[in-house]
């Protein structure tokens, strides 16, 4: 059996007592103290996550962003240098390769930060498809990644990279540096609370973590683990790969239809996807909240009438609000908000209503 590979900060983890769990072949602390009280530092103060395990896949040379252009979702070559965007890799029937952030570095350089159980996956795709002329570069092993998320954060990181951080907007970079060594900081996140996102080189890393550590003292950060980060992005109802997202789903039917530039095509998979929209999707993605006691999980099926109507693909209860939440997929009939469905946990038909999504709203600067 392959033990699973370490990120530059396990050692770290292990001192801090973190239950550790191998995610996407990685040795992951799932928390350290609590989810609860890790979820709570994040909407409250401040929490500070290692998500070194993403990858990061770069791409230069003058054809590299036409090359992102056709690859992704999203519009690339609109980009300004030092903005992020959100989108999707798509194969050619429509599906979803992964779900990635891309970074304009410069004129003829971008990167993809992407999922981690995705890294070689998202690689080959990529190297196949961008062109001989174009430089693919996998950098995932070269580079640690710290999410420092909460209300607190933009306090605590000028405390260590200087006021120019808190100038940031929404979706967008600041390159730097840390200890002599090159850093990216982008406002952004997975936890639906504002907040920033840092790479840097992987001997770094450590020393980043600590010194962060260290000016968050005053404000109440606290390490956080994969637990907490899970219920965080459920509230937010941002999309999980292999939950939501996979090669065989249609962005659209993932409700993500802000993400993909349709009209302008261009992309592979574009024209699958605009033939499966005009047949007609057989599901979509619906936000649900539990009526009564349970806990909805993936994989439970959604009824409505007697009848199994879909199947639940995240869920957990809600810290911030009290209840349990989920996220799920049914017929498009029954994805108006208010329709009543149930959740069989346990031979049990447990109720539940379509509600509006995010369950919790984000909070911090607003995109630009």
């Amino acid at each position: 059996m392959t033990e699973p590979k370490r990120t530059p900060l396990y050692e770290t983890h292990c001192r801090l007592g973190a239950r550790m769990v191998d995610f996407a072949g990685f040795a992951m602390p799932v928390q350290y103290t609590s989810i609860l009280d890790e979820h709570a530092a994040v909407r409250e103060r401040a929490g500070l996550f290692d998500v070194s395990h993403m990858g990061q896949i770069c791409l230069s040379g003058p054809a590299s962003v036409a090359a992102v252009e056709r690859l992704m979702s999203c519009p690339v070559a609109t980009l300004p240098q030092g903005a992020v965007r959100y989108g999707l890799l798509c194969n050619e029937t429509g599906g979803v390769v992964d779900d990635v952030t891309v970074y304009r570095l410069g004129p003829e350089a971008v990167f993809l930060c992407v999922n981690a159980a995705n890294i070689e996956k998202d690689y080959r795709w990529t190297l196949t498809h961008a062109g001989e002329a174009v430089h693919v570069e996998d950098r995932s092993p070269d580079l640690g990644l710290l999410a420092l998320q909460g209300p607190a954060s933009q306090a605590i990181l000028e405390r260590v990279c200087g006021p120019a951080v808190g100038g940031l907007k929404r979706f967008r970079f600041v390159e730097g540096s840390f200890q002599g060594t090159r850093t990216l900081i982008s406002r952004t996140g997975y936890t639906g609370s504002d907040g920033f996102e840092i790479y840097l080189e992987s001997e770094r890393t450590a020393g980043l973590w600590e010194s962060l550590f260290e000016a968050g003292k005053p404000f109440g950060l606290q390490p956080c683990g994969l637990g907490a980060r899970d219920t965080l992005r459920l509230e937010a109802a941002l999309p999980l790969y292999g939950h939501e997202l996979d090669d065989t789903t249609s962005p659209l039917e993932a409700r993500l239809d802000r993400f993909v530039k349709l009209a302008q095509g261009g992309f592979i998979g574009a024209e699958a996807i605009a033939k499966r929209k005009a047949q007609g999707h057989p599901r979509l993605l619906v936000g649900f909240t539990l009526q009564e006691r349970g806990i909805a999980r993936a994989g439970h099926v959604l009824t409505h009438g007697g009848s199994a109507v879909g199947v639940v693909t995240s869920g957990a209860p809600s810290p911030s609000l009290g209840i349990s939440i989920g996220l799920g997929y049914v017929p498009p009939s029954l994805a108006s908000v208010g329709t009543q469905l149930f959740v069989v946990i346990r031979e049990r038909q447990v109720a539940a209503r379509v509600v509006e999504t995010p369950f919790v709203k984000a909070a911090g600067p607003r995109r630009s």
